[in-house]
């Protein structure tokens, strides 16, 4: 979600804001049927999460202190770079150790802070192995909500949330909720191949219109 969202309402309001608006409804939408997704997914999962929100209020303050034009400009490489990982193929066989998993959480974190986008490590950790999707997508929403609970209340606590972030969010939440309703509904029912064209779809747009926005005059 965030992949899409952030580059999307960056288009009208602050990098900074657009973040934190985008971590506020991840915890809305995380917290519907959190306990089914927590314990569906891989122990992994809450170690790659609790690394992420120890960084998280790391990258949230380097993205409050990073110009606004060079913000825009890194978020739309997380987003393409979101879009080439997806694409990347299967690695069949393949058990993360120790290492390969810290460096997820703290990437996950750090991008989580400054991005709004835990996906890029996290996505291809689950889904480049010969898991279950469906143990692989509970783990995921799991980092999500984490990360989502982290990066709420760092901003809070930093002061770095507004009213109308809030405000922002709640009114996002109700289609969100919608679409993550209908997007359940088809989970399980398509090809990975048509899967992965289609989420790999979606995310070259979302690059494509963020790359849009920094060549394109004020």
């Amino acid at each position: 979600m965030a992949i899409l969202l952030v580059p999307l309402i960056g288009l009208v309001i602050p990098p900074g804001e657009a973040v934190v608006v985008s971590n506020m409804l991840g915890l809305l939408i995380g917290l519907v049927g959190a306990r089914k997704v927590w314990a569906a997914g891989e122990k992994s999962a809450g170690a790659i999460g609790g690394l992420a929100m120890l960084l998280t209020p790391a990258g949230l303050l380097a993205l409050f202190a990073t110009p606004p034009e060079v913000a825009r400009v890194l978020i739309a490489v997380v987003a393409i770079g979101a879009f080439v990982m997806v694409l990347l193929p299967a690695r069949p066989g393949h058990a993360p150790g120790k290492v390969e998993t810290g460096l997820t959480g703290a990437a996950a974190g750090l991008l989580t802070g400054f991005a709004g986008m835990p996906g890029p490590p996290v996505v291809p950790y689950y889904l480049r192995r010969p898991i279950p999707r469906e143990v692989a997508r509970a783990s995921m929403l799991t980092v999500f909500l984490l990360t989502s609970i982290a990066s709420t209340a760092a901003a809070l606590a930093l002061k770095l949330a507004s009213w109308r972030d809030v405000l922002f969010a709640l009114l996002l939440f109700v289609p969100v909720l919608v679409g993550n309703h209908l997007g359940s509904l088809a989970f399980g029912k398509v090809s990975d191949a048509a899967w992965r064209g289609f989420v790999g779809f979606l995310l070259a747009m979302s690059g494509l219109m963020a790359v849009a926005r920094l060549i394109t005059p004020s």
